[in-house]
C-alpha cells in the first residue's frame, strides 16, 4: 500500500493507530489511517494508486468520488462521513481509512513528520507531537491511552502495549 503512494508520489501521512506503533507502543489496531494532502492532482495519483491495489470504499461509490472535493462536503454535512474506509479483496487484512478533511495544516506537518524505513519502502509517518495533538483533540478513551503512552515512551517510563482496534 504505502509503497504504491510512494510510487505515485502522492503526499500523505500515516495517522491513527499505526503511526502510534510506528513511534514505538504497541497495540494492535484494524486499519490504515491516512491524511492526504487534498489538493486534486495529489488525490487522482492516491486514487489510481490505490485502484490498482483493488481497493474499493464500502460505501456504493467509486473510489474516484474521493477525490471530488463537492462530494466530500457533502459526506460531512449530509451524512457526518469523516472517513472514507476502503477494502480490496486481494489485502483483506489491511483496511484503510482516508480522513475526509485535513485536520491541520497539510504542509507544515508534513515538514515536521518522520520517515520511518519498513523492509520495502519508507512511510511518511506524522510527528509523535503532532500525533498527540491529534489523538488530544480527537479525545475518544483509546486516543487518550495513546496519548498517555507516547508521553510515557518519551520519558521513558512506557511499558509493553495495550491490544485494541479502534484507530
Amino acid at each position: 500500500m504505502v509503497v504504491a503512494l510512494n510510487r505515485a508520489h502522492v503526499r500523505y501521512l500515516v495517522v491513527g493507530g499505526v503511526a502510534v506503533v510506528l513511534h514505538g507502543y504497541l497495540r494492535t489496531t484494524g486499519d490504515l489511517d491516512l491524511v492526504l494532502q487534498l489538493e486534486p492532482g495529489n488525490l487522482q495519483r492516491a486514487m489510481a494508486a490505490l485502484k490498482q491495489l483493488a481497493y474499493r470504499p464500502h460505501a456504493p461509490v467509486e473510489v474516484e468520488a474521493f477525490a471530488d472535493p463537492v462530494q466530500r462536503e457533502s459526506w460531512l454535512r449530509d451524512k457526518g462521513l469523516t472517513v472514507f474506509s476502503l477494502w480490496s479483496p486481494t489485502h483483506p487484512v489491511l483496511e484503510v481509512d482516508l480522513l475526509v478533511r485535513e485536520p491541520f495544516d497539510f504542509d507544515l506537518v508534513y515538514r515536521r513528520a518522520v520517515r520511518v524505513d519498513l523492509e520495502t519502502t519508507t512511510a511518511t509517518v506524522i510527528s509523535v507531537e503532532d500525533l498527540k495533538t491529534m489523538k488530544g483533540r480527537v479525545g475518544r478513551p483509546r486516543d487518550l491511552e495513546d496519548v498517555a503512552a507516547l508521553e510515557a515512551l518519551a520519558r521513558g517510563t512506557g511499558e509493553g502495549g495495550a491490544e485494541d482496534d479502534d484507530g
